[in-house]
């Protein structure tokens, strides 16, 4: 099946009505996104702020009169002409999988690869992450996952059991399991990143020794190595929670920080962690550190 793509910047129109629009003439989906560099990267609590420019996308079947959407969108706001606006035809494709087509091997420290299904490495010594993320975040191309598995790669992690807390893919428990672990949790509250690390963790032959769950509520014991690749915002709300995960002595890796938060998620952890190592890429940050 064959689709049509209506998309055009918002300007100062108010998009729930724009939105309203685009359903009345048969829109199956509606996304917002930035039109121009702005991004939202954390919003405060209870906001759902949209872009300085903001770019509002309609996918319509290719039967859809999209004239006659062009000229209601006038009639309703009272316009001359629309703001930019574009109509493209798009062939069906598996859009979940489309973006996967520029995902490469990649490398993270000395050791540890990142390898999608159909790539082999022919690197002495490599480690290999075998993955397909599926709906679930998680592939190393973004900086604060790179940061976690640069991480995994420089520390010793034999016979350590391992949490990964907010676990998407599963690629931080799985490498740490590939790089030396004893066993790992992958906790998420999305059930699409629990399938997704169930599967990788079959992908790598990891499975009978990490257990994916969406009850962060039920994990009991002390883990050796937690790691955190989340927000600053939870990061700081689940301090004490993630702190008494944590055995004495062993490591936490926080991540999904930018750099002007990095002194607030200290302060969260100030008399249960003591951070001793701090690493950037772009301006993201990660903080590890051991239980005190």
């Amino acid at each position: 099946m064959n689709w049509q793509q209506f998309t055009m910047r918002l300007g100062a129109l108010p998009h729930e009505l724009v939105e309203a629009v685009f359903e009345r003439h048969g829109a199956c989906s509606v996304t917002l996104s930035d039109a121009g560099d702005n991004p939202v990267l954390e919003p405060a609590p209870g906001e759902t702020p949209l872009w300085a420019d903001t770019r509002i996308t309609g996918l319509f079947d290719a039967s859809a009169d999209l004239r006659r959407l062009h000229d209601d969108l006038l009639r309703s706001f009272m316009l001359q002409e629309l703001p930019g606006y574009r109509v493209e035809s798009l062939q069906e494709r598996d859009w979940e999988r489309e973006w996967l087509k520029d995902f490469r091997p990649m490398h993270f420290g000395k050791r540890l690869w990142v390898c999608p299904g159909g790539f082999e490495v022919d690197a002495k010594d490599a480690v290999i992450v075998r993955l397909d993320p599926g709906l679930a975040f998680g592939t190393g191309t973004h900086p604060t996952t790179a940061l976690c598995l640069e991480w995994l790669d420089a520390t010793d992690l034999t016979g350590c059991r391992v949490l990964d807390y907010g676990c998407g893919s599963g690629i931080l428990a799985i490498a740490a399991l590939l790089l030396g672990a004893e066993s790992a949790v992958g906790v998420d509250i999305d059930p699409q990143a629990i399938t997704a690390t169930r599967q990788n963790a079959a992908r790598n032959g990891v499975a009978d020794r990490l257990v994916a769950t969406t009850d962060g509520g039920g994990l009991t014991g002390h883990f050796d190595i937690l790691l955190a690749n989340i927000l600053a915002a939870p990061l700081i709300d689940h301090a004490a929670r993630i702190s008494a995960l944590l055995r004495r002595g062993g490591w936490l890796a926080l991540s999904g920080i930018l750099g002007n938060q990095a002194a607030a998620v200290r302060r969260a952890y100030r008399g249960s962690v003591e951070f001793a190592a701090t690493r950037t890429r772009d301006d993201w940050v990660l903080l590890a550190g051991q239980r005190s």
